[in-house]
């Protein structure tokens, strides 16, 4: 019999063409339509619903069955909880990360076993090899390794990524040879399973917001936020203070949490926005812990998803933190995001920002 493949599958057309390249490779292959929240967007529509109906089309095309399961309570307990508790302590989290780890390589995972499965597939931008190793995606625009950082060697051994050795462009063609009807679909852009609306209406609705000053480094109070949780480090659109001082743009350059003030600074190259220090929690390594206790890593680092790797020293100390020094200043590091370590091609593992250091802090003290 031929082997089992459940597919993992979004309505988007990469997880579309991951289905119809398994099939062609004759694997017995299943597709499973996953709803993790129960919601309409702002407008009333069930977005969720629209991809369902994307799905079931795909699939009767490529000539698969299919099926739908609900982890909406699990994403609740797993992964939404842990992004509301970020925000209430004013860090911006990345949610998708979470998600990829909880959802879909756990509770998926799981379901996909159940259904007599002897592996996973889905349609990211990544590659694996016999080892268990995480390799970047050979697009290196769309690369999604980032969002897989805290996958474990035994869970990938268990995946498939037949779109990670191509490139979005090819995926388009070959949806669009084989009839798929989303093969112009516009990618995702929005929280992982929420969809993509207005988020500060959104995150509204879950926490309330707590107005308070705006404040320049000279202590001068130059206007109002609407709550810390909205802005992030960095941050220029949205400030309304555009008139304010010597002309230039306004940025976010910090929160000041007791006293519920945002930082600001003007100008694109203020120090303020600028570090090569900072201190990450909940080190997850893909395979064996390339470093131990009081160890450092010669490495490059992402602190966000569309960033170019940085060379970067990474120090596991002993408290289970990780002290990454950047050999160049980083523009905007934000507790809350997770910084990724990679030596080349190859995806260490990462860790989430806890916060930036000064120049004289070593771990978590003065030096």
């Amino acid at each position: 019999m031929a082997e089992r493949i459940v597919v993992g599958m979004s309505g988007g057309v990469d997880s579309s063409v991951a289905a119809l390249l398994l099939k062609q490779q004759g694997y017995d292959v299943i597709g499973v339509f996953m709803k993790n929240w129960e919601e309409d967007d702002e407008n009333g529509v069930c977005t969720a619903e629209e991809d369902w109906q994307d799905v079931r089309e795909v699939c009767e095309t490529i000539g698969i069955p299919y099926y739908a399961v609900n982890f909406a309570q699990e994403y609740w307990d797993r992964v939404f909880s842990y992004f509301l508790d970020e925000y209430r302590a004013g860090r911006t989290p990345n949610p998708d990360v979470l998600c990829n780890r909880e959802i879909k390589f756990k509770a998926f995972l799981d379901f996909a076993m159940q259904l007599g499965a002897s592996r996973m597939a889905t349609g990211h931008f990544v590659q694996t090899n016999e080892n268990g190793d995480l390799l970047r995606g050979a697009d290196g625009n769309k690369d999604q390794s980032y969002f897989l950082y805290m996958l474990h060697a035994d869970q990938l051994k268990k995946a498939m990524f037949p779109v990670g050795h191509m490139t979005k462009a090819q995926v388009r063609t070959i949806a669009e040879q084989h009839g798929l009807i989303n093969s112009k679909k516009k990618d995702s852009t929005g929280v992982c399973f929420i969809g993509e609306r207005r988020f500060k209406k959104f995150l509204q609705e879950f926490l309330p917001a707590q107005p308070g000053d705006m404040v320049a480094p000279d202590g001068k109070v130059v206007g109002r936020h609407d709550g810390l949780m909205y802005y992030t480090l960095g941050q220029r659109r949205g400030l309304g203070i555009g008139g304010m001082g010597d002309g230039r743009s306004w940025f976010v350059i910090g929160k000041d949490l007791q006293r519920n003030r945002l930082l600001v600074a003007q100008g694109e190259d203020h120090p303020m926005l600028y570090s090569t220090l900072s201190l990450a929690v909940g080190v997850t390594w893909v395979g064996d812990a390339p470093i131990g206790v009081g160890e450092t890593l010669q490495c490059t680092c992402k602190y966000r998803y569309r960033q170019v790797d940085t060379p970067v020293e990474a120090t596991l100390q002993a408290d289970g933190k990780l002290l990454i020094r950047a050999l160049e200043p980083q523009r905007a590091v934000t507790p809350g995001q997770s910084a990724v370590l990679y030596q080349g091609d190859k995806c260490l593992g990462g860790a989430v920002v806890e916060r930036v250091l000064d120049a004289g802090e070593t771990n978590g003290g003065r030096a």
